[in-house]
């Protein structure tokens, strides 16, 4: 049950103050009026709807780039333990590397952290241990290992960039600020349709859109952000690990 409360936060807790708070005041001092409600769908709804989206399509290039990263670091894996000039003790040093890359790069996804430093240096292990036994690779094989390499940088550079870049700040800021003052908007119009209808009716209406578009907003959020383990959709980032088996 606690995985389906994680939509609720403190962005909730406000709405749900303001929603209480308006109608309180609009029925002490008799505040209505009738307005058209259509801009309210272009001022919260289209907005938050194309914020969503643009998260889900995040998170499925996500999802992309984990897939293409795990297989290009198979192929690696493959490329290297089929070499018969190799001794099976630089072997495991390479295998070790490549599980390192993995280990790094998840870590890495579920911190709030920009730096990539050590991961970079991680990844440059495999270009420096084939420079370094050069001896051991024949022209084509060490054309496949360079170009697998590039699609694990590829692939690493783009979960990367989906880590860092998100959605923009001033459109969700946008969306947030329009979703607090919706009671404010709204509230005066649904008393002047009610007419002498129950007070609690126009409470519960209040609040019920309120608390959907703050959900929305909430999943959005979390969604956007698919690697902290954070929500019912985020990735399960062990899955595309190399030793997943042992997860």
């Amino acid at each position: 049950m606690n995985q389906y409360l994680t939509i609720i936060n403190k962005r909730t807790l406000i709405t749900l103050i303001i929603t209480l708070f308006v109608p309180f005041v609009c029925f002490k001092f008799s505040i209505s009026y009738n307005i058209d409600l259509t801009f309210i769908s272009i001022a919260i709804i289209f907005p938050l709807v194309f914020t969503i989206r643009g998260a889900f399509r995040r998170r499925e290039k996500a999802l992309e780039h984990l897939s293409r990263f795990r297989a290009s670091k198979i192929t690696l894996q493959n490329l290297f333990d089929e070499n018969t000039k190799m001794d099976q003790d630089k072997k495991d040093i390479i295998a070790s590397i490549l599980i390192e890359i993995s280990d790094k790069l998840v870590d890495h996804l579920s911190k709030d952290d920009h730096n990539t430093n050590q991961l970079d240096e991680t990844i440059n292990k495999i270009y420096l241990f084939v420079k370094t036994n050069r001896e051991f690779f024949g022209g084509g094989r060490k054309e496949k290992i360079l170009r697998f390499l590039r699609d694990v940088h590829e692939s690493i550079d783009n979960l990367v960039a989906i880590h860092t870049h998100r959605t923009p700040i001033s459109l969700k800021a946008y969306c947030l600020i329009f979703i607090y003052i919706f009671p404010l908007i709204y509230t005066p119009t649904i008393i002047e349709r009610i007419g002498v209808g129950p007070q609690w009716l126009t409470y519960f209406i209040v609040i019920l859109i309120s608390f959907f578009l703050i959900s929305l907003y909430n999943i959005q959020d979390q969604m956007e952000y698919p690697f902290d383990r954070d929500g019912l959709d985020d990735i399960k980032l062990e899955v595309f690990q190399l030793n997943r088996n042992d997860n």
